[in-house]
């Protein structure tokens, strides 16, 4: 089995089995038929500008430690991305904003822990003052010219949102 795959059935502890279903291999248990379905996990954040600089965060915790990143994070079950966004943008930057629209959705399967779906906004800053929190090492603000290179930006989706910023919004990167 793959990784983030269960081994026995979380219903009746009976050990699963591979079964194929249109086309797809999936853990199955043959006592009580549950299926465990591997679906990605959705994450949201925002592409925060300011005076010509995006607002970027270091990662404080693995994977990729140290790393840069666009501030996001997993949703949490009760939450609407768009709760998700404003919440992981106060937890790691202590900045309160409004969104202003959807940017992009990314689908990424180089985090270890699971494959996401990242949904990324537009933000505006409304409140607050920036410091580093909850998963960030480091937040800091960059123009285009001092933007980290693709090797210290952490997953792949934030380095095509970054190339996406650059190629189809280059005014953002203006004063």
């Amino acid at each position: 089995m793959t990784r983030n795959a269960f081994k026995y059935c979380p219903m009746c502890c009976t050990e699963l089995t591979t079964r194929n279903e249109n086309g797809v291999a999936r853990p199955t248990c043959p006592k009580c038929g549950f299926v465990h379905y591997r679906n990605p996990s959705p994450a949201a954040g925002a592409v925060i500008f300011d005076n010509g600089r995006i607002l970027l965060v270091r990662r404080a915790h693995e994977p990729y430690v140290g790393k840069w990143t666009i501030p996001a994070g997993f949703m949490e079950w009760t939450e609407s991305p768009e709760e998700t966004t404003v919440r992981e943008i106060l937890e790691e930057t202590n900045l309160k904003i409004g969104l202003d629209g959807l940017f992009h959705v990314y689908s990424g399967d180089d985090d270890p822990r699971t494959r996401a779906v990242l949904i990324l906004y537009f933000a505006t800053c409304t409140g607050g003052s920036l410091r580093a929190g909850d998963d960030a090492a480091e937040a800091r603000w960059f123009s285009e010219s001092d933007l980290p290179a693709d090797d210290e930006i952490a997953f792949e989706s934030h380095r095509l949102a970054l190339r996406k910023l650059r190629t189809e919004y280059p005014e953002r990167f203006k004063t």
